[in-house]
């Protein structure tokens, strides 16, 4: 009788507590941030604005080892400042203003969406393939 194949030790990522905690207060900013939008109340909304995106800097910031964490937390990073610019330009009436030829004031935030994006496809496109290859190579 032969013995088992070892098992591969499968990476664990653990999060302290406390980062935990952070994120948990981050989702809850974005949730007030985005129904204080959806009611058109406008001094919450831009109040969250700062929170929101400031513990979302901080995560990312935490994160920066880790080069899968670091890219999908600048994708968020980006994903609530196009949200906050879009909420922002609603607030103040510049959201159906013509910037140029088929683009209104709204149609800015997809700068910083398609910079996120543009962040996830360089890691799933050209960092994480470099990673994969590089374990192999590791255990063969």
């Amino acid at each position: 009788m032969s013995a088992p194949a070892p098992q591969a030790l499968e990476e664990v990522y653990a999060i302290p507590a406390a980062y935990r905690k952070m994120e948990n207060t981050h989702i809850l900013f974005w949730l007030l941030k985005d129904i204080a939008w959806c009611m058109v109340w406008r001094p919450l909304g831009l109040l969250m604005v700062l929170p929101t995106l400031g513990i979302a800097l901080v995560i990312a910031w935490r994160t920066r080892a880790y080069a899968s964490e670091l890219a999908h937390n600048l994708a968020i990073v980006f994903w609530i400042t196009a949200n906050s610019y879009w909420m922002t330009s609603e607030f103040f009436g510049f959201d159906t203003v013509q910037v140029a030829p088929h683009v209104t004031g709204k149609h800015l935030a997809l700068v910083p969406f398609l910079i996120g994006l543009g962040i996830l496809l360089y890691y799933y496109l050209v960092t994480k393939p470099r990673e994969t290859r590089a374990s192999q190579v590791a255990t063969l």
